[in-house]
């Protein structure tokens, strides 16, 4: 068999991966449907993260309120702005602590005095750690879950008998040594003169 019939039958091969090809580009309600199927997963998703987030919130509803935040931190030992990570229990990592406002990141001033730490968090809970009250400060490698590859200063601290670390990332990361040597050396003084006046 030749003549027309076989270019028409040619020209039919050709055609159908083509019109194949349209039918899937076509496929609209197969589309909108795949879609409307991730943004329900995604929005589950964020649901579970926020119901994980209030249960957190409740069980942690018996921490202490944070030390009012005074003027400053009297005389100026260290100060430095970057970004605040979160809190956890002390030596745990991936406990985080969500209550008061603890648990948000945020940019962050801190003001390391005589009389304390000071963190102000523009646009949210500003944290004061009285000197009295401060244990001591390390670099790591992450908190709250998250690993920071420029590493982190690890406050250590004490809410009325919580132990508690706090993450900061300093803009200029080299300065986390300098705070490191100023936190213990304080938190140290501070003990000393507690003890000696308990001591009286």
């Amino acid at each position: 068999m030749s003549g027309p019939t076989t270019t028409a039958l040619t020209l039919l091969a050709r055609e159908t991966p083509l019109a194949q090809e349209k039918a899937r580009v076509t496929d609209w309600p197969s589309y909108i449907g795949w879609a409307v199927g991730l943004l329900i997963v995604i929005g589950l998703i964020y649901w579970l993260m926020r119901q994980g987030w209030n249960w957190r919130r409740t069980l942690q509803s018996g921490l202490p309120a944070l030390p009012a935040v005074p003027a400053s931190a009297g005389p100026v030992i260290l100060e430095t702005s970057g970004r605040y990570h979160g809190t956890t229990t002390a030596g745990n990592w991936l406990d985080r602590v969500v209550a008061h406002g603890l648990g948000t990141r945020s940019r962050a001033d801190l003001t390391l005095g005589e009389r304390g730490l000071l963190v102000l968090r523009p646009g949210d809970v500003d944290l004061w750690i009285p000197a009295g009250q401060l244990a001591g400060a390390r670099t790591d490698s992450g908190i709250a879950g998250k690993v920071v590859p420029a590493g982190l200063l690890v406050v250590t601290w004490s809410l009325e008998g919580t132990a508690l670390d706090s993450g900061f990332r300093a803009d200029h990361p080299d300065e986390h040594a300098a705070w490191v040597e100023a936190v213990n050396e304080l938190a140290t003084r501070t003990t000393k003169t507690k003890t000696e006046e308990a001591a009286t």
